[in-house]
């Protein structure tokens, strides 16, 4: 008997409590947890920071609406696009929110409805978000999808080119396409696409849902790009496990959100904001990317000296890495788990690496024997 949809492919395990990158489930089993609750837990679970943050608020203010002036969230607005070319925040709750105010925004601003994405992306399941996502397997059994829509391979050049005209309002796309198999945009692609949007005017969208707030080692992963974005998506990160969105846009779009434009009940709550800039504060520290690029590079070389090269090949940025395989990965995760590790898929044949940004090396070691015993 069952009270909840079965629209989630649950794994038979009911987790308790947690600690950095080690959760506990209700027999007393421990495990390294590498999903991160899908990218989500970037300072781990249970940091002492952000417990402290939500506690102290928890006590002031929990929600007042968006009716009412919020220095907090200009703070963290700030905090968020200090330093790049975006100028405004807007909060909201998940990251299906933050890509569905950012087609409503390039929409309006430019009055032009088609955009661009790529196959094999994924933006959301609202109906917005998943006209954007290029994998028929999220859009099946819903009908006709939102028009203006149109998905385009990913990396060709050839397309693009053929695709963009003065009708795009916009390109969105990911810099590396997480849920599509860890698939990382070419430089020579990033350049094209700048081109075109500059040529033809076209606003350019990117989804940093799950590549945002240092999971590839930077702020943001376009900052290792030529990719210079109109709007920027963020979520997951953001709120290091609780819910919040983001979207960050250019000065010039200031005035196509104005009053009534779009809005939210929830978003930029008080508790979210108290533990997002929280998160942010510790994250956009230089030393702190810099030990997240540093443990990237030691899981990356880990992962290729212990598993033969002929069947895996390690790709992906920062904490965002993938394995793939020329099997079904499945069974692999299974048996992972009765091994103590936690992962996540990204398709049928890629394991998805997502621990904590705070995970050790030690912790690292320990994964890293795991996948060897059940990989070779």
């Amino acid at each position: 008997m069952t009270y909840l949809f079965n629209n989630y492919a649950r794994r038979a395990v009911h987790l308790v409590k947690g600690q950095g990158t080690v959760v506990t489930d209700d027999k007393g089993k421990d495990y390294l947890d590498f999903t991160s609750g899908i990218a989500v837990v970037s300072l781990g679970h249970a940091h002492p920071a952000i417990v402290k943050a939500l506690q102290e608020q928890s006590e002031k203010l929990w929600h007042i609406s968006n009716l009412f002036e919020s220095p907090e969230q200009e703070k963290l607005a700030e905090s968020l696009t200090k330093n790049t070319d975006l100028s405004y925040a807007l909060f909201c709750n998940s990251g299906a929110e933050a890509n569905e105010a950012a087609i409503k925004l390039a929409r309006k601003h430019t009055g032009k409805h088609h955009i661009l994405s790529f196959k094999q992306s994924f933006h959301g399941r609202t109906f917005g978000a998943m006209a954007a996502t290029g994998q028929d397997k999220i859009q099946q059994g819903f009908g006709p999808m939102l028009q203006s829509f149109e998905a385009l391979p990913f990396n060709d050049v050839k397309s693009l080119k053929q695709a963009t005209n003065d009708s795009v309002a916009a390109i969105m796309l990911e810099v590396i396409q997480a849920e599509g198999g860890v698939n990382s945009i070419e430089p020579a692609f990033a350049e094209a696409v700048m081109a075109a949007c500059n040529e033809h005017n076209i606003l350019l969208i990117i989804d940093e849902v799950q590549t945002g707030i240092g999971r590839t080692g930077t702020r943001y992963a376009y900052e290792q790009t030529a990719l210079k974005p109109d709007i920027v998506s963020l979520a997951k990160g953001l709120g290091g496990g609780f819910p919040i969105g983001a979207l960050l846009a250019g000065e010039e779009l200031f005035d196509t959100f104005g009053p009534g434009a779009h809005g939210t009940t929830f978003g930029g709550n008080p508790l979210a904001i108290s533990v997002a800039q929280t998160v942010v504060h510790h994250v956009f520290d230089p030393a702190f990317l810099q030990d997240v690029q540093e443990k990237s590079e030691y899981l990356k070389k880990q992962l290729q000296s212990e598993l033969p090269n002929d069947k895996y090949s390690i790709r992906g940025q920062g904490l965002l890495v993938g394995i793939h395989s020329n099997k079904e990965i499945a069974p692999f995760i299974q048996a992972a788990e009765k091994q103590g590790l936690l992962l996540v898929p990204a398709g049928t044949n890629v394991i998805r690496l997502l621990p904590p940004l705070t995970v050790s090396k030690e912790e690292i070691d320990q994964a890293v024997a795991i996948l060897k015993n059940i990989l070779t």
